[in-house]
């Protein structure tokens, strides 16, 4: 136990004890890549992202049915809907037999529903199913990304169709081609040429993987309520890639080795497995995403717990910095700023600033605009607001009226320290505008990206 401690120890101290801002690239990269390790397993840990991997297997078994069927009406119309058997083949393939088994009975009930003849009942119930398993999946998303708010009702459901019209169409279709291509005459004279058919060997055993790859990268960037960077997509998704090839081989195995377990549950066995195998798949898609998030945000890897705690230090530093930014670029006619282009710039995460921009938006001092995602403008001129009222916004921001001021016992001493140190940072300040915090240093700070 003794021992178990002092490597807990020393592990700690390796991992967080260094300033990475000192250290050289090579070896800052190699400590956030362990910490990224350390991250996720802690994640695991707690339960959450296994929790909600369970509940995602629960809603694809009432869905996947309603999707496919759904998702074979759009492919019917553009003639791709031949390709749906082989990936679902292709995805269950570490099933073995029993994935020929399932993929057989999941298309004899996709081709028993006929979406025209549903009637608009049924038609809706079939849409309402579907779009259920896509929010839940936001949600999902949403917590690996510390993200609280969801999308509007009429944006979720617009934004769901299109993932659900144009998503399966990009796939099957990408899959059509490649088959098509390979299978062509003239590919097939070049395969026989070496060593252009070892070549070609090689792509055609990669592309199923980097098309696993585009998948996972596409529900990153699309399914949580954030801007996900597509670089930080793309390795979340490499990662996953690698870990559901190494599970298909792995459950492969396990299949090939599983006679007992079928002798025992007899036919049951096929759920069973296809709820683990279902189960397994989600969890992967949540740590990939995890990883993408501590990717995009190394600041959450900056402690060793889950939650990016902000002192209050912190949130008044934060609060005067997006004053700062909002104000010197609605002055300067420069694009204005987003939630997450803010968090980029201040290099935090994104439920971070939410917290500090929220109490300066219920305080009056800026506002948001209509667009998607909305942006922030001064709310009234910054000329009549002073940095000692923004700055006691955020001192009092989140109390409760339990806490409030009005019901604390009053002892006369502490009332006139408490006086004392207002007068003194009244005095420090000045009655400093924040204008005059937004135009004090040339040039102005250039937004990132457009917030648009």
């Amino acid at each position: 136990m003794k021992l178990f401690t002092q490597i807990t120890k020393r592990s700690h101290e390796y991992l967080w004890g260094e300033d990475l801002g000192a250290a050289s690239a090579l070896r800052r990269r190699f400590i956030l890549a362990l910490r990224t390790v350390y991250a996720v397993g802690r994640d695991l840990g707690e339960g959450q992202l296994t929790l909600r991997a369970m509940s995602l297997v629960y809603t694809t078994l009432l869905s996947l049915v309603p999707l496919l069927a759904l998702s074979f009406s759009v492919l019917k119309a553009f003639g791709v809907h031949n390709q749906v058997r082989p990936t679902l083949l292709v995805l269950l393939a570490p099933m073995g037999e029993k994935g020929v088994e399932i993929t057989n009975q999941v298309i004899g009930f996709v081709d028993n529903i006929k979406v025209g003849v549903l009637g608009a009942l049924g038609l809706g119930l079939l849409i309402y199913t579907v779009v259920t398993l896509l929010q839940k999946i936001e949600l999902a998303m949403n917590f690996v990304w510390r993200v609280k708010g969801v999308r509007p009702l009429t944006q979720r459901f617009t934004q769901y169709l299109s993932v659900l019209m144009i998503g399966p169409l990009l796939v099957f279709s990408a899959v059509g081609i490649t088959a098509a291509f390979f299978g062509s005459s003239a590919v097939q004279e070049l395969i026989a040429i070496e060593p252009l058919g070892t070549l070609f060997g090689l792509l055609a055993k990669l592309l199923p993987f980097l098309f696993v790859i585009a998948a996972f990268a596409l529900v990153y960037v699309l399914l949580p309520n954030t801007r996900v960077r597509l670089g930080s997509a793309l390795v979340g998704a490499t990662v996953a890639g690698v870990l559901w090839q190494m599970l298909g081989w792995g459950f492969g195995a396990f299949i090939v080795g599983s006679t007992k377990y079928a002798a025992i549950y007899a036919s049951f066995a096929i759920v069973i497995f296809s709820m683990i195998w279902l189960y397994l798949n989600w969890l992967i898609v949540l740590i990939g995403a995890s990883i993408a998030c501590y990717h995009q945000y190394p600041a959450l890897l900056s402690t060793p717990r889950r939650e990016f705690q902000l002192s209050n230090r912190v949130k008044e530093k934060i609060a005067l910095l997006i004053a700062t930014f909002i104000g010197r670029n609605y002055y300067t006619n420069a694009p204005a700023w987003s939630l997450d282009s803010l968090a980029r710039q201040l290099g935090v995460p994104v439920m971070s600033v939410e917290i500090v921009l929220t109490a300066i938006l219920h305080a009056g001092y800026i506002t948001e605009t209509a667009d998607d995602p909305p942006l922030y403008l001064p709310a009234r001129s910054f000329e009549t607001i002073t940095v000692k009222e923004l700055l006691d916004t955020l001192r009092a921001a989140g109390e409760e009226p339990s806490s409030s001021d009005g019901i604390l016992p009053r002892e006369a001493e502490v009332e006139k320290l408490i006086a004392r140190a207002d007068e003194a940072v009244n005095a420090s300040l000045h009655g400093s505008s924040l204008r005059e915090l937004a135009m004090a240093s040339v040039p102005p700070v250039k937004e990132l990206t457009v917030g648009h």
